[in-house]
């Protein structure tokens, strides 16, 4: 985005300036003194034990060019006065969008939103200038600040929304304003607070409401729900999949070598042969998701397939590595029952010489769901591990059904800290063992291999 004055951003969100500051301007935005750059927006938010006004002064120390603000500040601090903080920066955001030269993907679904928004973000950049959500800034607070922190030769912007109740995506999309929607499954996730994954459906639906004119939805024509949408939509939908051959856009001939997905994509006339540098099916549809993208806004096919060739997973999503002859599998950003099915197929079919050993944690937000759910995958761990370890109340439930999945009860355990779960591990793995951890973002499974690694 370009730089904006702050008179400019008052009349934007409302806000008042001092005439002393109306010249004073500021690229990007943070809320985070520990994190902000000379010339941003410093964003003083109030939280349950932190307000960030009494932050404002060592803000402009390190070199904020002035405070969004609703508390009175030092007479000398620039500032834009606003009556409420994070409704005057959603419409600050929304404005410099409204004003932008760029073409907006906006990406929701269950599972895999980040994943595929790395994907889509690194074959769009093949060809423009691309913009995308840092990090998991995908809520009401980061997507405006990735959104007022756009360069401003950006073409293209891939902004991911989460969302745990109904009415999230929507403001979301009021800001991000997207020219085409992707929607990568309904799973789950979120269950507790929507019911049903019909309400699901309905909250990952509003996208639409922002989808700009002559925008399309691109959607996941595997996932039953939203198939059922075919032809019901008031927008163009493209659907990719792999199962249904009624797709526009499909994957075909996929299987795993040398640790690489390699599979052949058909669509808009063209055929791509992807080779993936990661395990697992689930990836399959990410980057048929990201190729889907690529195919409908021109990016040559032999683009999109470099791209892909050389992606590489960020944050704490699925990495495999070796460690004094341990595989480990390191996937401890979030789980529901549809990623941790996933990962332990990624298990299962993972070479290895030694036993294949699932770590699992709590999955959370599964409401009345959360014993069955949990029950169901110790039942897949059974035919897919050699030993099972959980991490947490909720996760015990995964023992009995791994007991009547056919497991021995001797190669099950259950734990309640880290420390005793990573000592037992510690004593137990040898080398050619394939190691899996996995569990929701609040079980903080990374601890757990951090604490296992340690000598």
């Amino acid at each position: 985005m370009s730089r904006l004055t702050l008179k400019q951003a008052a009349e934007m969100c409302g806000g008042r300036v001092d005439p002393r500051f109306e010249g004073v301007s500021f690229f990007g935005a943070s809320m985070d003194t520990r994190e902000i750059e000379p010339g941003q927006l410093f964003i003083a938010l109030k939280g349950e034990s932190r307000d960030g006004h009494n932050y404002a002064t060592r803000a402009i120390a390190k070199g904020a060019a002035a405070v969004l603000a609703e508390k009175p500040l030092n007479e000398n601090v620039p500032a834009i006065y606003v009556p409420n903080v994070l409704t005057a920066l959603g419409d600050l955001a929304r404005a410099a969008r409204k004003n932008a030269d760029l073409q907006v993907v906006g990406i929701t679904g269950s599972v895999g939103k980040t994943t595929t928004k790395e994907m889509i973000a690194a074959v769009l950049c093949t060809t423009w200038e691309t913009g995308k959500t840092s990090r998991n800034f995908n809520n009401n607070i980061g997507l405006p600040m990735t959104v007022l922190g756009l360069e401003d030769n950006c073409r293209m912007a891939v902004l991911e929304m989460g969302m745990n109740h109904r009415g999230e995506i929507s403001y979301l999309t009021s800001i991000a304003q997207p020219n085409l929607a992707v929607i990568t499954n309904i799973g789950t996730m979120h269950i507790e607070n929507l019911g049903s994954r019909e309400g699901i459906l309905q909250a990952k639906l509003e996208i639409l409401e922002g989808l700009q004119p002559g925008g399309c939805l691109i959607a996941n024509g595997d996932d039953d729900l939203l198939w059922k949408q075919n032809g019901k939509l008031p927008v163009e939908t493209v659907y990719f999949g792999i199962e249904n051959d009624r797709c526009q856009v499909v994957a075909e001939q996929i299987c795993c070598e040398d640790a690489q997905m390699r599979f052949c994509v058909r669509g808009f006339g063209s055929e791509l042969h992807i080779q993936l540098p990661a395990e697992g099916q689930h990836l399959v549809y990410d980057a048929l998701a990201a190729a889907t993208v690529g195919l409908k806004m021109g990016v040559a096919p032999a683009q999109i397939e470099q791209a892909l060739a050389s992606f590489e997973n960020t944050g704490m999503r699925q990495k495999i590595y070796e460690v004094d002859g341990v595989t480990i599998i390191a996937d401890c950003y979030n789980a529901g029952p549809e990623s941790m099915d996933a990962a332990l197929s990624v298990l299962a079919g993972h070479k290895c010489t030694g036993r294949r050993i699932a770590v699992l944690g709590d999955m959370l937000e599964l409401g009345a769901r959360s014993q069955a759910e949990h029950y169901r995958i110790g039942r897949l761990a059974a035919a897919r591990a050699d030993m099972i370890f959980t991490y947490g109340r909720q996760s015990e439930r995964i023992l009995p059904g791994a007991l009547t999945g056919g497991m021995s009860e001797r190669r099950m355990h259950a734990f309640q800290t880290h420390e005793e779960l990573a000592e037992e591990l510690r004593r137990v793995v040898e080398p050619g063992d394939v190691l899996l951890i996995k569990g929701s973002r609040g079980m903080r499974m990374e601890h757990v291999l951090e604490q296992f690694l340690q000598k």
